[in-house]
């Protein structure tokens, strides 16, 4: 069928109307499909998987570290007694150099925090 009259022009009030609905679709698909920034410091270094607080206190810092020592310590204890030969002696010299770390931890955190 001819059609006698040509379509109107489109107005600028249809374009800006489209305009602003292609806008709002975009909005849409990027907050629901697109992932989120990473905005953090540690979030950037996907290859660093534990992290100390950077507000951590030196007190809480070192309370931390002998505790850590202290478990290190009675795991390699353990694991010492039950080999024999030169694994055994190697343990030990590892339990040594544990033992030596916690006694200077210790040392200093009685320096910053003295009873």
């Amino acid at each position: 069928m001819f059609k006698p009259t040509p379509n109107p022009p489109e107005t600028d009030h249809a374009k800006s109307k489209a305009k602003k609905h292609d806008e709002a679709t975009n909005r849409a698909l990027d907050y629901y499909l697109r992932p989120k920034p990473e905005k953090s410091e540690e979030a950037s270094q996907p290859d660093q998987l534990f992290t100390v607080a950077k507000n951590a206190d030196n007190e809480s810092l070192l309370a931390n570290l002998s505790e850590t020592l202290a478990a290190a310590d009675a795991m390699v204890s353990n694991l010492a007694f039950d080999l024999d030969g030169p694994r055994r002696h190697i343990l030990l010299g590892v339990q040594q150099l544990i033992e030596l770390s916690s006694l200077l931890a210790n040392r200093v955190l009685d320096n910053v925090d003295p009873r």
